[in-house]
């Protein structure tokens, strides 16, 4: 018989992980106060490095320069105070010197910015000396967006306002009467229009935790899958297992529209409706406790209480058919005898998601109580072919940028003519999956060109042209000068 002399359990109901003590709740500043104060601190930071540069140019020392007794070129005489003796210095000495310490100083001041673990996005929240921190405005938020994503104006002003409203009400320190309630996000658009890459680039702008879930994986507490608080343990594990950094974090829920509630089904509905009743709690804000560090959701391990309140959620999901469903509404709200001109019009309707309404997402399947807790709809367009010419080589980190920077390590100079970007834009179209799919077809051409290039060692240069996309010809290898 095997008997268990300690805990009935390795991890008891006393042995939760605990918060860490928080002293005094980091103060936020935005808007006129955040913009002075930022520009007051860079003119204190350039006027001390001003200083310190002078100071390191012109070293106070115990030697006196002297106007040398003859003119001798690159040799100057000094008198030293402390033993009354003259000593010979070699004048080109003293230049050299003083060049080495500025290019040493210039060294380690770039090897302080290259942090190859470091994330390249600008920042748009910055630490004053105070300890409080400033947080950029929405249209400075846009800026950066503007830098990594082409296009979907529209859904990165929605998005860049409501992310500065929701820490202004995480960061709000008199609520007094007004409340500033939660406005969690609901972002529509078809595969590949970016929805997953604007989050992204968001929480690394904004230097907070985050998590991305994919709705079709979620179940019912008690059936196989995961239950919906999973979420929060990925947002943990995220912010490194901090629980304070945690809750002021963000989580995609991905393929949102996949848990459209069933229809037509007499069974119950384990990974539709159920699944959106379990998130209302998250959504809304609670103490939720959720394990930390676990493989799987029967490992026994330590619990953690993470409270929601100030977490931003963010669903996202294509919606197929729902712009049948708006065009519907919109055409039996025409006037009789329009209806058909009407139809058309909205068939060409690019931006026809921009109409959708409550009643149109509730049409399709998502719960009332649900779409109640994502206030904020924020809806993207489908790339068509310019835009997605525009992505291979216009954002800070284009596909074809990537590739550049992987051969220029062999040495070898890559362009794109543009006819190539031409056709790789006609070949994502096809594939209609947005821009997800230049990357794949990039990876296809360019295998055999990264494979080859490292065993010579006289290619200096390889320009992709259209015939090469096509399987039409070779690209063209430009010998080494």
């Amino acid at each position: 018989m095997f008997i268990f002399s300690g805990p009935t359990t390795p991890f008891p109901d006393n042995q939760k992980i605990k918060k860490e003590e928080k002293s005094e709740p980091v103060k936020a500043v935005f808007g006129r106060e955040a913009k002075v104060r930022e520009e007051q601190e860079a003119r204190e930071e350039a006027d001390e490095e001003n200083k310190k540069e002078a100071s390191e140019e012109n070293p106070k020392s115990n030697l006196k320069e002297e106007e040398p007794s003859i003119n001798a070129g690159d040799v100057i005489l000094n008198y030293d105070s402390k033993t009354g003796t003259t000593q010979v210095v070699d004048g080109s000495k003293i230049v050299s010197d003083k060049d080495d310490k500025k290019s040493k100083k210039q060294d380690k001041k770039e090897l302080k910015e290259i942090n190859p673990h470091k994330s390249l996005v600008p920042k748009a929240v910055h630490m004053l000396k105070d300890g409080s921190i400033a947080i950029d405005p929405p249209h400075k938020m846009k800026a950066i967006l503007d830098q990594y994503i082409i296009g979907q104006d529209r859904a990165k002003k929605i998005m860049s306002v409501a992310v500065y409203n929701h820490y202004k009400r995480v960061h709000d320190e008199n609520p007094g009467e007004i409340e500033l309630q939660k406005s969690n996000i609901l972002m529509l658009g078809p595969t590949g229009c970016g929805k997953t890459y604007m989050v992204q680039t968001l929480a690394q702008m904004l230097d907070v935790p985050l998590a991305i879930a994919d709705a079709t994986t979620l179940t019912e507490a008690g059936y196989i899958g995961d239950d919906v608080e999973s979420v929060l343990s990925k947002l943990l594990a995220s912010a490194g297992n901090d629980v304070n950094k945690a809750e002021t974090g963000i989580v995609f829920i991905d393929e949102i529209d996949k848990i459209a509630k069933k229809r037509n089904t007499n069974s119950r509905d384990v990974s539709g409706e159920s699944v959106q009743q379990g998130l209302l709690k998250l959504l809304e804000g609670a103490n939720i406790e959720v394990p930390v560090g676990a493989t799987n959701k029967n490992a026994m391990v330590p619990m953690a209480t993470i409270n929601t309140n100030n977490i931003l959620f963010i669903c996202g999901g294509a919606f197929p058919g729902l712009e049948k469903t708006i065009k519907e509404r919109l055409t039996k709200t025409s006037l009789m005898g329009f209806g058909g001109e009407l139809k058309d019009r909205y068939d060409e309707d690019v931006n026809i998601l921009e109409k959708v309404t409550t009643d149109d997402l509730r049409e399709f399947g998502m719960i009332p109580e649900f779409l109640g807790r994502l206030p904020v709809v924020c809806t993207l367009q489908s790339l068509n072919k310019d835009a997605l010419k525009r992505i291979l080589v216009e954002p800070k980190n284009a596909i074809t940028k990537q590739y550049k920077k992987l051969l220029s390590y062999d040495d070898v100079e890559l362009e794109f003519d543009d006819s190539a970007l031409e056709k790789i834009s006609e070949l994502a179209m096809e594939k209609k999956t947005g821009a997800r799919a230049l990357r794949a077809i990039i990876e296809d051409f360019m295998l055999d060109i990264m494979y080859e290039i490292p065993k010579d060692e006289n290619i200096g240069k390889v320009t992709i042209t259209r015939d090469f996309i096509e399987k039409k010809g070779g690209p063209i290898i430009e010998a080494r000068m």
